[in-house]
């Protein structure tokens, strides 16, 4: 186990009943590294994060967050670890103040007051501080949920989806901050669906039917990949996609606005299968770069013919 990083952990399992959840995850995350962890609905994401911080016991596997065994050492994770859920799971009457109050005094810290004030500080929640939880939008539900996981201090922070559900201007505001955090030295391990997030993080983990499918930064993630792209505009673009869909190399098509985004695996096969349609004097085609959702989605598609 390698003291650089801060979660280090190998073929960790988990099944519920005859349902195996998580299969043989092997992560590691640097210190002050960001790992976008990302996959479909029903993934395992959620089961991982909770064996990470502690919470739920793996069936099998091995390894270390924070220095600490994931399997013995579970109380000295926790005491560590931020945890920030899918959902708001703080107290919604209560204040924001009343809210980190009660926290700090779960972790029992000695200078709750200051803690509380500091935290209240950083993220700018003062103009709020006597506002009911319940009452807030839902990026000042994020901010004091993430306010709460940095009360006591944690050297991680394991986000699931936090911004879900979020207006882009504060998912933008939440994102300074957790690279603001990672610049003090805070690991940070975060679980989303969103692209724009995935390109934001140090590197990326991709997981799909319990299985870990890539990983790696989202340049290398793109150039393992080598997926071909061209886009397309012109008149009946529906038309077009019925026609595409289903051709031999011809992997997704998608509608952008105004425009096709075509795929495939092969560059040469998928060249062939469009070059009937480059003919008409009607279509624009041009070609285009790959991103990490054509990669993801068909990473999900490989995972689903495998299963």
């Amino acid at each position: 186990m390698s003291a650089a990083l801060a979660i280090d952990v190998q073929g960790l399992n988990k099944s519920f009943g005859d349902k195996h959840v998580v299969r043989d995850l092997s992560l590691q995350v640097e210190h002050g590294q960001i790992l976008g962890f990302l996959g479909p609905n029903g993934s395992g994401k959620t089961t991982s994060i909770r064996m990470l911080c502690g919470l739920l016991r793996p069936d099998s596997g091995s390894g270390t967050c924070l220095g600490h065994d994931v399997i013995r050492d579970t109380a000295a994770i926790k005491r560590e670890v931020g945890y920030m859920t899918q959902r708001f799971s703080l107290w919604e009457d209560l204040t924001i103040r009343e809210n980190l109050e009660f926290v700090a005094r779960m972790y029992g810290m000695k200078d709750r007051r200051q803690a509380v004030a500091q935290a209240i500080d950083t993220l700018g929640l003062g103009s709020r501080r006597d506002q009911l939880a319940g009452t807030l939008s839902g990026g000042w539900k994020q901010r004091l949920a993430l306010a709460a996981c940095m009360l006591h201090h944690p050297k991680l922070l394991l986000l699931d989806e936090p911004t879900a559900g979020v207006d882009p201007k504060a998912r933008r505001e939440f994102w300074e901050e957790i690279h603001a955090l990672a610049a003090r030295g805070i690991s940070v391990l975060v679980s989303t669906h969103y692209m724009d997030e995935a390109e934001r993080c140090h590197r990326l983990a991709y997981i799909a039917y319990g299985k870990l499918l890539a990983t790696g930064t989202p340049d290398e993630i793109l150039r393992g990949r080598r997926i071909a792209a061209w886009t397309v505009r012109g008149p009946d673009l529906a038309a077009l996609a019925a026609r595409l869909r289903g051709l031999g190399g011809v992997t997704q098509v998608t509608a952008f606005g105004n425009t096709l985004h075509v795929t495939g695996d092969d560059p040469a096969a998928l060249e062939a299968a469009i070059a009937p349609f480059r003919g008409d004097p009607a279509l624009r085609w041009q070609r285009a770069e790959a991103g990490l959702e054509d990669v993801f989605i068909d990473l999900m598609r490989e995972a689903q013919e495998a299963q």
